[in-house]
């Protein structure tokens, strides 16, 4: 009988079919799509600079800067502030924390997904390796992505309630009934995560 250890390395050496290492290798195809977004992500970086340099330039007086941020915040159809406010500030630095959260949503999908779907990037001794990453899976992935989209929704909704005089009652109900979709998907993600990770626990004590 063989060692196990020779039954290891003899199925390592085994010869992958032609084929179907050529369909396992399409999954490279995916890496143009990760630059996409790194650069994506790039874009992100630079408007949020432009906006807080802007912001910095308001506060100090100067009148582009000030102009393009009361732009920036007034609705569609509604009064025009005529200086920065505190309420002008805070829907400002909401607009900041919204670009922060969507590049976290970004960095995200470029490294999970990368990590589940295309190749190991072998981060384990790395003292920055975040600490989702070393058990992520498709499932955990959908989980994270999804409370994400939850966070990046609660800014929106929040900067909606700031200006509620500014918008109809139709309006407000609409952007509340999607935040309260957004929460209960996550969390029917989250349970259906659950019932399958119990399900494989159950299946392995089993066998």
């Amino acid at each position: 009988m063989k060692p196990s250890s020779a039954v290891d390395e003899s199925k390592s050496k085994k010869r992958i079919h032609p084929l179907a290492s050529f369909i396992f290798m399409t999954r490279w195809l995916q890496l143009p799509l990760y630059i996409g977004l790194i650069l994506a992500q790039c874009v992100y970086v630079f408007h949020f600079w432009v906006e807080l340099s802007d912001l910095i330039g308001a506060i100090f007086g100067n009148a582009d800067s000030l102009k393009h941020i009361l732009d920036v915040v007034t609705i569609p159809g509604a009064q025009r502030a005529e200086k920065l406010t505190e309420t002008t500030i805070m829907l400002v630095v909401l607009g900041l924390i919204d670009v922060v959260m969507i590049s976290n949503l970004l960095i995200m999908v470029i490294i999970g997904g990368y990590e589940t779907f295309v190749s190991r990037m072998n981060l384990e001794s790395h003292p920055d390796q975040p600490e989702w990453l070393s058990h992520v899976n498709a499932s955990v992935l959908k989980v994270k992505l999804a409370t994400a989209i939850i966070g990046i929704s609660s800014i929106h909704l929040l900067k909606t309630f700031i200006n509620a005089s500014s918008y109809d009652a139709k309006t407000l109900y609409a952007q509340t009934g999607i935040h309260i979709v957004f929460l209960v998907s996550a969390l029917a993600i989250a349970y259906a995560d659950r019932i399958m990770a119990e399900t494989n626990s159950l299946n392995q004590q089993a066998h």
